[in-house]
């Protein structure tokens, strides 16, 4: 372990033997840090926060700091990082709310200088949040979403998996699946191309999904009844499902193209 001797880590900290702690960093008493983990100067890291393997933290990083919710009144709950994730300077996360409660990071995602991950958020893998992107509270992120710089997400918007919102977008409706959206409020521009075929999702599948879009944003159908015509067409596309699915689970409602308003 190689802990700074400006730094000010509690005695009932739990870090493996090889984290590293820079100068003038502070962490409390319930924080746990798995093994090659790198913690930046002036860092704190407080509250009930476990932090897997190989995560790196930059310079100013608060993780773990009390909710920016007024209900919240001292309950104990956590905030849970996993394995592989890079968290550059100054970015904030806050626990949950409620007892027990929970905001959970996954793995191998990139938190841009100055972003905002508040209370109750789940984040999945592989994601990006630019800098300055601010998630509100109980915001959900599917895998390999990339988030904007100066893009603010509104409290229990859910973005599907493979979705891509440009920089200084407003969100308030969940954004589908397999997206590319942006605006005030954001609006869905097309499929994220680039982003399916880095994950290797099939020709026929893309083919399946450009049809589908065009059909559920763009046509001006209902969207139920887009929702039902696609599915007829192309429901044989596993890809095709997910997305139906995502849109009939839908709690918030759905961002969708500027002719399908």
């Amino acid at each position: 372990m190689k802990i700074h001797p400006t730094a000010i880590v509690d005695k009932k900290a739990k870090l493996a033997d090889n984290v590293e702690v820079g100068p003038y960093a502070i962490i409390g008493p319930d924080v746990e840090i798995a093994s090659s983990s790198t913690i930046g100067g002036h860092v704190v890291i407080e509250g009930r926060t476990s932090i897997g393997e190989n995560c790196r933290v930059f310079t100013g990083a608060v993780l773990g700091s009390p909710p920016q919710d007024l209900k919240y009144k001292g309950a104990k709950s956590f905030l849970k990082i996993g394995n592989n994730n890079t968290i550059r300077e100054y970015t904030t996360m806050n626990p949950g709310t409620d007892e027990g409660g929970v905001t959970y990071i996954g793995d191998e995602n990139l938190f841009m200088a100055y972003s905002h991950v508040a209370h109750d958020c789940k984040i999945g893998n592989s994601c990006i949040i630019a800098n300055a992107g601010t998630l509100a509270g109980h915001v959900t992120l599917e895998d390999r979403v990339v988030i904007g710089g100066l893009t603010a997400i509104h409290q229990f918007v859910k973005v599907g998996r493979l979705a891509m919102i440009g920089g200084c977008s407003k969100v308030v409706q969940d954004v589908p699946p397999f997206s590319t959206c942006d605006g005030h409020p954001t609006r869905v521009y097309g499929l994220n191309l680039i982003g399916l075929r880095r994950s290797e999702i099939s020709k026929e599948s893309q083919a399946a999904l450009n049809k589908s879009f065009k059909v559920l944003f763009y046509s001006g159908l209902a969207l139920k009844n887009a929702a039902e015509k696609v599915k007829e067409e192309f429901g044989d596309s596993s890809e095709v499902r997910y997305l139906l699915d995502f849109i009939k689970d839908s709690k918030r409602g759905i961002c969708r193209g500027k002719s399908g308003e």
